[in-house]
């Protein structure tokens, strides 16, 4: 489980996130949804320890991440698909992080399997494609089959074969148990996948619900947006 209190970021004069408190539960998918500089990024930042918080705490399964023993055994996270050495082969990527975190090697040919990237394997990183880039993200992200999964806008890039393949791999990790969230601007796609939403806006939390709470009253989220003020959630036919 993902917990956020009073989670709080300030650069200088800007308050990215403001009092942010939320759960992100095991057993289901949790969309985190907002438009872009809304503070979706940032708040993954501070609950994957790579900012610090200038209040509050987040903590997963009652720790902070830099508490963590096993850390990739504990929590798998794609946040941009292009850190990645453009030399390295696909396998040798997945290799390094698994030798430097005592994951064995096996790991590695199964995530890729995984992912659809077993053909190639052992080209250069730097000659994948957008949506190849992702794949290979996911698989780094997948590689400790960690309990809890932080996925950042993880379709971009791929074809509908990809988004379908997506949407299967997060319903399989959810019912596996696995606390899974993942961020996206985009309410139809969000629709298809997640169980639970949190939606923020300007940083700030403007609506924690299931899809079926957001869209009760409306025909379809397909053709439709959620518009984002600082205190509100309205939802509109586009």
């Amino acid at each position: 489980m993902i917990e956020a209190v009073g989670l709080t970021k300030r650069f200088g004069d800007r308050l990215a996130v403001d009092r942010l408190s939320f759960t992100v539960q095991p057993g289901q998918v949790t969309g985190f949804l907002g438009p872009n500089g809304a503070g979706k990024s940032t708040t993954m930042r501070m609950i994957l320890g790579l900012d610090r918080p200038t209040a509050g705490t987040v903590t997963i399964d009652g720790r902070p991440f830099a508490q963590l023993k096993r850390p990739m055994r504990e929590v798998g996270a794609l946040l941009d698909a292009k850190a990645i050495h453009g030399g390295r082969s696909a396998y040798n990527h997945l290799l390094c992080l698994a030798q430097t975190n005592n994951l064995p090697r096996r790991r590695v040919g199964e995530v890729l399997e995984m992912v659809g990237l077993t053909q190639v394997a052992r080209k250069r990183a730097k000659g994948f494609s957008l949506g190849m880039g992702q794949r290979l993200g996911i698989a780094a992200a997948l590689l400790g089959d960690p309990a809890t999964v932080v996925l950042d806008e993880p379709v971009n890039g791929l074809d509908v074969e990809g988004i379908r393949w997506i949407r299967g791999l997060l319903a399989d990790l959810a019912a596996r148990g696995k606390t899974v969230l993942v961020s996206s601007h985009l309410m139809s796609e969000v629709a298809q996948t997640a169980h639970r939403l949190i939606v923020i806006g300007q940083g700030r939390l403007l609506a924690d619900t299931t899809v079926a709470g957001l869209s009760a009253g409306h025909a379809s989220l397909e053709d439709a947006y959620v518009h984002l003020t600082d205190d509100a959630v309205e939802y509109r036919a586009a």
